[in-house]
Order: structure tokens, then C-alpha cells, then sequence
């Protein structure tokens, strides 16, 4: 078991050397975003909206979670409209996807192909709180706990849950 720590944004090198089951502390500014908002995000990018949001996907990390005054946990990622966003997210420069559950075979070789990976995290909210230094909305307000939000992280524990075509899963 290899523990690594990593800060937004991720370039390909650090990409490169994870492995499933490595675990990592995961610091800096992470995105979040569920059903709701991760499709529009996809439209948005590939100018299907007219207009263009304001943040940069460049090694940037993707958190499958709502943000609400309880706290952040992960939402399972293989819901459709989560696991369809993926690949097309990691064509644009995200680099690591956050969630919970296993994803398919098809996601995880689109993370690859892509270079980028799934980490999974622990349901674990109380934790993930206290490790969560600001948050900020950056879109979709109409979407309440479900919009589109960045967070400042410090050290949130996650496992590598699939990378370089390979999943925990298998």
C-alpha cells in the first residue's frame, strides 16, 4: 500500500505514477457536482450552452457529491448521468473523478484513454467536513445543494479505485 499526497491542480506525471489501491491525501480546490449539474458542465465546455463557465478543467478534480449545510459525501458514480459525464470531463482536463461504487469497464478505459482516474471515498461526512475549508457556488444556483460548487480541501483521504485501464472492482 503506497500513501501519497496530492494538491490541485494534477498534472500527468503525478497521474501516471498512482495505482489502484493507492491511498491519497488530497489537498487544494476541488470541483462538485452531481446528476443535476455534471451533464450541464459537459454541454457548457463543449459549447453547447451559450455561454462559457468560468473555471478551468486543466488538472482539475471532479468530487460526485451535493454540498449541503450537513456537509459533503460521496453519491454513487455510476449513476447514468454521472458516469456518462466522465469521460467526456477527463477529454477536457480533469484528471481525477471522486465518488463511491464501482464504475464500468467502458468508464474505466475512457479514464485511461484519457489519462485520468477514479478515486473512491468512504461515506464519511462528519470527516470530510472538518477537512473542508471553504466553499464557494460557482453555477447553477436554481440547483440548491445539487449546483455546481468548488471546495477548498485539506487532506481528504481517498483510494485510487481505478486508473491505466485497471479497477479495484475487477
Amino acid at each position: 500500500m503506497v500513501v501519497k499526497k496530492i494538491t490541485t491542480p494534477i498534472d500527468y506525471e503525478t497521474i501516471k505514477e498512482l495505482k489502484v489501491g493507492d491511498i491519497v491525501y488530497l489537498s487544494g480546490d476541488i470541483l462538485c457536482g452531481r446528476d443535476a449539474a455534471l451533464p450541464r458542465v459537459v454541454d457548457i465546455m463543449q459549447g453547447g450552452e451559450p455561454f462559457a463557465l468560468a473555471v478551468n478543467l486543466q488538472g482539475s478534480v471532479v468530487f460526485h457529491t451535493a454540498v449541503s449545510p450537513a456537509g459533503v459525501g460521496p453519491t454513487s458514480s455510476n449513476k447514468k448521468d454521472i458516469e456518462s459525464s466522465m469521460g467526456p470531463l477527463s477529454a477536457l482536463g480533469v484528471r481525477m473523478h471522486i465518488g463511491k461504487g464501482a464504475i464500468g469497464k467502458d468508464t474505466v478505459e475512457l479514464l485511461h484513454r484519457h489519462n485520468s482516474v477514479f478515486a473512491i471515498i468512504p461515506p464519511v461526512t462528519a470527516l470530510l467536513e472538518s477537512k473542508t475549508l471553504k466553499k464557494t457556488l460557482l453555477a447553477f444556483p436554481e440547483l440548491g445543494m445539487e449546483a455546481l460548487y468548488m471546495l477548498t480541501i485539506d487532506r481528504y483521504p481517498i483510494i485510487i479505485g481505478a486508473a491505466h485501464g485497471k479497477s479495484i472492482y475487477d
